[in-house]
């Protein structure tokens, strides 16, 4: 089953050609901005049952196709990790694939903390800094109010000294790769857009290694720790 949809409230998801592309997708308890751009989405959609997606996510993967000339084709997918990884690990989590963007999110308890995603080049190491990255990004944010000032911080401090805080990777790699990958320790999830969406043309939203039985929001209603 592919899943194409038409989304109000999508964070989407930029690859530059030549250049570093960082797209921050950040939520204080406010929805992001309505977009028409983006017609394809990689990961679940806010209310879904995860079990559902799961099985959507195994089902997009079925196939061998090929292009008119015989090459195999290339997806986008999103792999989703069974628990947060730091980035240091992700070369290995992709198995060779290239990663083109890697989701960051603090996890803590009963506190909203912004799921940061940044769009990386070619090679290991802007995966590697992703963290750093995101936790850039975070730093530049203006915030309404002292809870949200709080958690930023936090959140800054913890993706700079290396956290396990990463959810999830977008990757691009052929159907056969992509399987492959599913099946490998630490993947709980990998769900493939058909071979003609277009980069920048669809939006990501991370399944989270929290989410169990229904996809919704964190509660915020907890103490923010200090670091």
């Amino acid at each position: 089953m592919q899943r194409r949809a038409s989304l109000r409230n999508p964070v989407i998801f930029g690859i530059a050609a030549i250049a570093v592309a960082i797209l921050l997708v950040i939520a204080f308890r406010e929805p992001p901005p309505a977009s028409a751009v983006a017609t394809d989405r990689l990961g679940p959609a806010p209310g879904e049952q995860v079990e559902r997606y799961l099985l959507d996510a195994r089902a997009s993967l079925d196939g061998g196709d090929t292009d008119q000339r015989g090459d195999t084709d290339q997806h986008w997918a999103l792999v989703s990790f069974t628990e947060y990884v730091t980035p240091q690990q992700l070369p290995a989590m992709a198995d060779g694939l290239r990663i083109s963007g890697v989701v960051q999110h603090v996890p803590l308890d009963r506190v909203q903390t912004p799921v940061i995603t940044v769009a990386t080049p070619a090679g290991d190491e802007p995966a590697v800094k992703s963290g750093e990255a995101a936790a850039g990004l975070v730093a530049a944010q203006q915030f309404r109010d002292a809870r949200s000032a709080a958690i930023a911080h936090v959140t800054e401090s913890r993706l700079r000294a290396g956290c396990a805080c990463t959810a999830g990777i977008v990757v691009r790699g052929t159907l056969p790769q992509l399987r492959d990958l599913a099946n490998r320790p630490g993947v709980r999830a990998v769900q493939a857009l058909p071979a003609d969406a277009i980069a920048g043309r669809f939006a990501v939203s991370p399944l989270l290694p929290g989410s169990s039985d229904t996809v919704t929001p964190e509660p915020d209603d907890g103490p923010v720790p200090p670091e």
